[in-house]
């Protein structure tokens, strides 16, 4: 089965920066599968929200308004990896940051979150102001 670790969570000062990485085991980027990786969090109290996702095999993304601008997805195919750089980062990014992914052929600004069905286990992220 697909597997998902997420790492590179932290404790950050307001308008500092961290990456979070995601690496993917369980299937290759060459095969039949297409997948789209993306990006959740949660913080205490509120729903889990939709931050960012990617189409390794195409490059497309997509981001949630909230971070354009200061966040940047990326991948690394060849670790099977997925990043997600976060600058400029606020007390309001504090959240549990979880990975997760889907079989799709759409491209990243049309996958909607319901879709996701794997989930990696989540790293903390918090921003002190």
């Amino acid at each position: 089965e697909v597997q998902l670790v997420e790492s590179g969570g932290g404790l950050v000062q307001a308008g500092g920066s961290l990456r979070l990485s995601c690496v993917v085991s369980g299937f290759t980027w060459d095969d039949f599968d297409d997948w789209v990786i993306g990006w959740f969090r949660q913080a205490p109290g509120k729903e889990r929200e939709g931050v960012s996702c990617i189409s390794p095999a195409s490059g497309s993304t997509n981001y949630a308004d909230s971070v354009k601008g200061r966040f940047t997805i990326s991948s690394d195919n060849a670790k099977n990896t997925v990043y997600l750089q976060m600058d400029r980062l606020k007390p309001e990014d504090t959240a549990v940051c979880i990975c997760a992914a889907t079989i799709s052929t759409k491209r990243a600004v049309d996958v909607e979150d319901h879709e996701f069905d794997c989930w990696g286990q989540g790293t903390q992220v918090t921003v002190s102001s």
